[in-house]
């Protein structure tokens, strides 16, 4: 069985596709899957051992380039493919498949796709979780009428991303840093927007009560968050600037995976680094702002999801449409830091 699956353009999403792929290789251990992905997720599925291949998707997000996906899809003929998973729900994503002649072609209902699909799933709305919803692809259609017959969000295997300890060796002598404390790692960037991004203040104070109880802090994020790092580190002061060490925007996102992987807890915003933080085993604090956990919690036992529960939200907008943003800013440092503390103490009472 070859399957070849359209992957989603986001890392967060990508990380929430791999239940999908341990569920095929459990229905046929001998599968080949092979992922068609944007090169910034390719590292993500080269950590997955689910994933024969990850092929490299030249077209940029959002962009339809009709015989360019002709093109790929033709090329793709001779590799025979038997099943093709269409994950985004745009009718430019089940082009390739189409063109490349695959037998079985199997995604959700979304724009207009008839013919492009010949397994068409009409009732994604059934399915709460974005998980579910990729994972209920796996299973006959007939089967497969709502959350239930996955038989609960806790029922699904889990993503676990592999590190490579040689390469995470490799990466901590790179950036000169110190694993002899406890660390506790940042994430303050989002991509979707400011609606979801806790106050820098609020970080900074989360920093500043992580070194004075003697912790490394490390700040993760793309080269977008650089400058939101370096408030955060200027304002939890300079006699704890010591302890803070900014890697957004150094490191490869395959660096950040094995970062994260050495750190004891992780706080972050709803985004693609929350999502690896919990695939590679961290505890997790997760700050939600204008989305919610109701749909893409991330996939971990050792997590504290924190969000106000002011009437406005969720409103899953970008930016705050009442310019007041107290979704997150009567979110308190003091509610982060606890949780810490909590998800911290029950690690050790586990172990």
């Amino acid at each position: 069985m070859k399957i070849l699956i359209i992957g989603p353009s986001w890392v967060g999403d990508m990380v929430m596709s791999q239940p999908l792929y341990s569920v095929l290789k459990q229905q046929n251990p001998n599968s080949l899957i092979d992922v068609i992905a944007p090169s910034w997720c390719k590292p993500i599925l080269e950590r997955m051992p689910e994933v024969n291949q990850a092929i490299d998707m030249p077209i940029g997000h959002g962009e339809f380039n009709f015989f360019a996906r002709r093109r790929i899809g033709k090329m793709l003929r001779n590799s025979h493919y038997d099943h093709a998973y269409i994950l985004p729900k745009s009718a430019k994503s089940a082009l390739i498949p189409w063109f490349a002649n695959i037998p079985m072609r199997t995604g959700w209902k979304g724009e207009i796709r008839y013919g492009l699909l010949n397994d068409l799933r009409p009732n994604m709305k059934s399915f709460q979780y974005m998980v579910e919803r990729y994972v209920a692809l796996a299973y006959p259609k007939e089967h497969m009428n709502d959350s239930s017959s996955l038989g609960g969000l806790n029922s699904l295997p889990r993503p676990k991303l592999q590190i490579d300890k040689i390469i995470q060796d490799a990466t901590v002598h790179k950036f000169g840093l110190d694993t002899s404390k406890s660390i506790v790692g940042l994430c303050p960037g989002a991509e979707f927007g400011p609606a979801k991004k806790w106050p820098e203040e609020h970080y900074a104070n989360v920093a500043k009560a992580m070194s004075e109880a003697g912790r490394h802090i490390w700040l993760f994020g793309s080269n977008k968050d650089k400058e939101t790092c370096e408030k955060i580190r200027a304002l939890a002061g300079k006699e704890h600037q010591q302890s803070i060490h900014i890697l957004a925007g150094e490191t490869s996102l395959i660096e950040a995976v094995d970062l994260l992987a050495l750190c004891k807890t992780v706080v972050a915003n709803d985004s693609g680094l929350m999502h690896v933080a919990a695939a590679v085993e961290c505890n997790v604090v997760a700050v939600y702002g204008s989305t919610s956990p109701k749909y893409t919690p991330p996939l971990t036992d050792r997590v504290e999801i924190l969000s106000t529960d002011i009437e406005c939200r969720p409103c899953f907008k970008r930016e705050c449409q009442f310019q007041h943003l107290k979704c997150l800013t009567e979110l308190s440092p003091n509610s982060v830091i606890s949780s810490i503390h909590k998800l911290e103490s029950l690690t050790i009472s586990s172990c």
